[in-house]
């Protein structure tokens, strides 16, 4: 049975992967940033181990590691924030919490299981955004924390590529979240789901890159609205 740790499983693509993954009789870990949070995490998904460590809280990540398995057949880094606005505009902390979350923790994290992963030649898999291929006004730090995030990506896999890891960026366009409410109301603009790509969408190409054989590695995949 293989073994998945997953974050941001509260809600929108990483919600839909880990019941996905249960569903296919899959050990499951998860991270919840709080104790309540776990509560919550532990009642919807009761077959998941639920560890406790807010991502934007680099100490807290590390605090996690007695806790991890000895194989992790993958790692998906599936939280994020965003906080949108012009340079100008924007405050120290505002930079310091999405550069936090959307990349120094998947840093650590990963950090953290890639002994579990090279155990079990495993894959990692790093849910950035189109924003991490182009950023537009009022995105620099979004964008910022996802070009680095790309970079991550791109160095590891080819230094773990002796270890048989293999590490895939998927690259979502704007898909139907709870995140993807928070960025329209922001730009000010009327959201509507149905215009955007279904988060079941970019799950079913995390799990093709799960699930592909061993002879090939997804490297790099953006997947766009119609």
């Amino acid at each position: 049975m293989a073994t998945h740790l997953v974050t941001g499983a509260g809600s929108g693509i990483g919600a839909v992967l880990a019941e996905r993954l249960l569903e296919r009789g899959e050990a499951l870990v998860l991270l919840a940033r709080s104790t309540e949070r776990a509560h919550d995490l532990r009642a919807d998904l009761p077959d998941a181990t639920v560890l406790v460590a807010d991502l934007a809280d680099p100490a807290a990540v590390e605090a996690v590691a007695g806790q991890l398995p000895d194989a992790l057949d993958s790692v998906v880094h599936a939280a994020g924030v965003v906080d949108l606005g012009p340079v100008a505009d924007l405050t120290t902390d505002a930079w310091q919490s999405q550069l936090a979350v959307n990349l120094v923790a998947p840093a650590v994290l990963t950090r953290l299981c890639l002994p579990a992963i090279r155990a079990a030649r495993g894959t990692v898999v790093f849910v950035n955004s189109g924003a991490g291929l182009v950023a537009h006004p009022g995105w620099s730090a979004y964008a910022a924390s996802k070009f680095g995030l790309r970079a991550l990506a791109d160095s590891l896999r080819a230094e773990e590529q002796e270890h048989g890891v293999r590490v895939t960026t998927v690259y979502p366009g704007r898909t139907a979240t709870a995140m993807q409410q928070k960025v329209h109301q922001q730009e000010g603009k009327d959201y509507d789901a149905s215009a955007w790509i279904d988060p079941a969408t970019v799950v079913d190409a995390i799990l093709h890159a799960l699930d592909l054989p061993d002879d090939a590695t997804l490297t790099d995949l953006t997947i766009r609205p119609r």
